[in-house]
């Protein structure tokens, strides 16, 4: 086994993603099909499990892949988890519209106008992200980590190396000086939010359909609204935070620090 399995996941995580992103780049400034630029970014999303699939026999020496993988789905889905969770996010989205839609000289505020568009735009969210991701940071690093750490704690640090993990994307928003500071620091604070919001859902139920679902609808819904930038990611950090802080004092059945090992 590796010495430190999760930081040579980390590594590797990044060592794939910056090749397959300067490639989603050289498509992105040639005059190439945008489907081909969708599926190079799709691709370039899936490099934590392709690390996670490199490393596993050295993980887990022994063990069957695919078995490991069935393992993460196998336990029944509870609706009195996933309502919940959607719920919240649902709720976060509409104010979030509200707050927008007031300060937006737009046409519309949506970034997409069809049906068609709305849908193409939530499956690719969901291959270029949650089905991408979710088995290598939550799947493997987030519950090897609750084996040392509190289930709370092993969220945040997955949640400051995931969030890290998106920072060539943070160059390409356009931004710089202030904006491009600011920025960052509401990602961040979003998605270490999200992160704990989804080890709580996810330990509740213990089944990877919960964290991609959650993945999902943080990435449609930030996606889809028609606003400043920098505001939509201020807004999701802001309430996002609020409901990790929620969720972290109510700590319901010891889902955040409490007896989660497996």
């Amino acid at each position: 086994m590796l010495h430190s399995p999760v930081a040579s996941f980390i590594l590797l995580t990044n060592l794939i993603f910056l090749p397959l992103f300067c490639l989603v780049g050289l498509i992105s400034l040639s005059e190439l099909p945008e489907w081909l630029f969708d599926l190079a970014f799709c691709v370039s999303a899936w490099s934590s499990t392709f690390a996670f699939v490199i490393l596993f026999h050295k993980i887990y020496p022994g063990e069957n892949f695919i078995q490991f993988v069935k393992g993460r789905f196998k336990n029944k889905i509870k609706f009195s988890v996933i309502i919940p969770a959607v719920t919240i996010q649902v709720f976060i989205f509409l104010i979030i519209l509200l707050l927008v839609s007031k300060s937006n000289e737009a046409n519309s505020i949506f970034t997409v106008s069809s049906t068609g568009m709305f849908i193409y735009f939530f499956m690719t969210n969901l291959l270029a992200g949650p089905l991408g991701e979710e088995l290598g940071w939550r799947g493997f690093a987030q519950i090897e980590l609750q084996k040392k750490h509190s289930s709370l704690m092993a969220s945040i640090i997955i949640g400051f190396w995931w969030g890290m993990w998106h920072l060539p994307i943070w160059f390409t928003t356009g931004l710089a000086g202030i904006d491009l500071i600011q920025y960052i620091l509401y990602f961040m604070i979003a998605i270490i939010a999200t992160k704990i919001v989804m080890t709580a859902f996810y330990n509740l139920n213990q089944n990877l359909i919960v964290p991609i679902i959650i993945h999902q609808f943080f990435n449609f819904f930030a996606g889809v609204i028609n606003g400043n930038v920098i505001d939509i990611i201020m807004y999701n950090a802001i309430f996002y935070l609020a409901a990790a802080v929620l969720i972290s004092l109510i700590n319901p059945k010891n889902v955040l620090y409490g007896d989660t090992k497996q």
